[in-house]
């Protein structure tokens, strides 16, 4: 068996609720991961479901910035980030940065609960390679 997956879980104010409800869905699959979270987002996520998340800093404090670091670090395999596109976050740069690392670094990263939920139903998921 290979390693566990290493996933980031980030949520927007306005999308935690959502977050909340896609980790109590997914649980059982993220049971089995290595998480890391933002703060707050952890801290809702891990209070909830009991499952176990790594918390870095707040994404305002620089948690989205230390998620973008582990990416360019090819330590992250997944990213769910569910962000609020309807609102200024005084972060934005960090947010930006986040996304275009994933994609310059072909991590896998889903942006709402549709591209969350395709992506950890995916048999793709399980052929992620490991990175050494």
């Amino acid at each position: 068996m290979g390693a566990p997956l290493r996933a980031a879980l980030i949520a927007h104010d306005a999308t935690k609720i959502e977050m909340l409800e896609w980790a109590r869905w997914n649980r059982e699959l993220l049971s089995r991961a290595q998480l890391f979270a933002t703060k707050h987002t952890g801290e809702l996520v891990a209070g909830d479901t009991g499952l176990r998340i790594e918390l870095l800093l707040s994404g305002p404090q620089g948690g989205d910035a230390q998620i973008s670091a582990m990416i360019a670090r090819r330590e992250i395999d997944l990213v769910v980030f569910f962000w609020d596109p309807l609102s200024t976050q005084p972060h934005e740069t960090d947010v930006r940065s986040l996304i275009r690392l994933a994609v310059l670094h072909d991590v896998a990263i889903a942006c709402n609960r549709r591209s969350a939920d395709l992506m950890v139903s995916s048999p793709l998921l399980r052929a992620i390679p490991v990175a050494s």
